[in-house]
């Protein structure tokens, strides 16, 4: 027990300067990058560094994995080159059981990354699309689904307009049963919104939404709405909205928190939204402790062993390419899943099985031999 929980502290203390040195090296990065970006917009060092630090844990959480593989790596060569493995092999323990250890903290820490670290990320990474999209455009344009259906936002210097629609099609550009509510812009002196218009369908296109059989109403004070309203059989309303800009705002599950997930699929779906992304991504959270798990026993297969020679070197390149490769192959099949082409479990949960299966394969055959 006590070697166990060593062997556990040791790898904690690997994974936290890997995850250490990953951090200053990406956010060193990333501050030359957001430095790029806004280039054209007069932004000081600390709103750079502020954007920075809003991203990295994005990056970071993507490649935790990666982290895993190192970790494991620094912390076998450690032991292996304190002679730590032969003492643990001659007092009788086998490999697997010295590598329940590493297994279970390596799952320990997938589990706290997805149920806490993953809300994290979300969050920042929402604060950095809206600080972005200020910084660039002065106002964000924004799509979320609720249980009342769809709903968008556009903004510009005509002040912000928030879209309602029970339906709309996969890319949000066609609409129907559609409310826009536009709202007086800042420092008009005006509050509240100034105008409301209900329309049967709503298209985007051309830079505008055209809508059939719409109803405006002019929400100002002092006035009988109802009394001046408008029927227009066809209307056209300015938008700065492209199709693109309402997938990317929407369609990033990594913005969504995985408590939220379930009942945002079911949002997307209620409102006509194929939610197939955001399942292959809800089910890559529930894999991520069972890869993290298999990067430990594909680095041990092939470090965790009394290094002689030369060889040291070409078993920890054997390593990373082996882990390097069953990380992009996840993202492969996680792409396949997203187009269709496989059954979503399928394509989420196969390579860190497969990785786990064949690393144990790997370690069992060393036992023997």
């Amino acid at each position: 027990m006590i070697l166990t929980l060593y062997i556990a502290r040791r790898f904690l203390r690997s994974f936290a300067i890997v995850f250490a040195v990953f951090f200053a090296v990406l956010y060193l990065i990333d501050m030359v990058e957001q430095v790029r970006k806004f280039a054209s917009a007069d932004i000081g060092t600390g709103a750079v560094a502020e954007l920075a630090l809003l991203n990295v844990p994005s990056s970071l959480y993507r490649i935790l994995p990666l982290i895993t593989i190192l970790a494991t790596i620094a912390l076998f060569l450690g032991l292996a080159r304190s002679s730590e493995l032969v003492v643990a092999r001659a007092s009788g323990r086998s490999g697997i059981t010295t590598l329940l250890a590493p297994v279970v903290t390596a799952i320990l820490i997938g589990g706290l990354a997805v149920a806490a670290l993953n809300p994290v990320v979300a969050a920042t990474s929402k604060r950095y699309e809206a600080a972005s999209a200020s910084y660039l455009r002065g106002e964000a344009n924004v799509l979320s689904v609720g249980g009342e259906g769809l709903w968008l936002r556009q903004g510009g210097t005509g002040g912000q307009t928030v879209i309602r629609a029970t339906r709309s099609n996969l890319d949000g550009t066609e609409l129907a049963g559609v409310t826009f509510l536009t709202f007086a812009p800042a420092g008009s002196g005006a509050s509240g919104p100034v105008s409301r218009i209900e329309a049967a369908t709503a298209a985007l296109s051309n830079g505008a939404w055209a809508m059939t059989d719409a109803k405006e109403w002019r929400l100002e004070a002092g006035t009988n709405a109802e009394r001046l309203s408008v029927l227009h059989p066809t209307y056209a309303l300015p938008s700065d909205l492209t199709a693109a800009q309402i997938q990317d705002s929407f369609a990033d599950p990594s913005a969504v928190p995985i408590w939220e997930l379930p009942g945002f699929i079911a949002g997307l779906e209620r409102a006509g939204f194929s939610a197939l992304r955001h399942q292959i991504w809800f089910q890559a959270e529930l894999a991520l402790p069972a890869l993290m798990a298999a990067m430990v026993l594909v680095g041990a297969g092939f470090t965790m062993r009394h290094q002689r020679g030369g060889r040291t070197g070409i078993m920890v390149l054997f390593a990373i390419l082996s882990g390097f490769g069953i990380f992009f192959l996840r993202n492969f099949t996680q792409v396949l899943g997203e187009n269709g082409q496989l059954p979503v479990m399928l394509a989420v949960w196969t390579p860190p099985l497969a990785a786990i299966l064949l690393s144990l394969g790997l370690i069992l055959h060393l036992e023997e031999g």
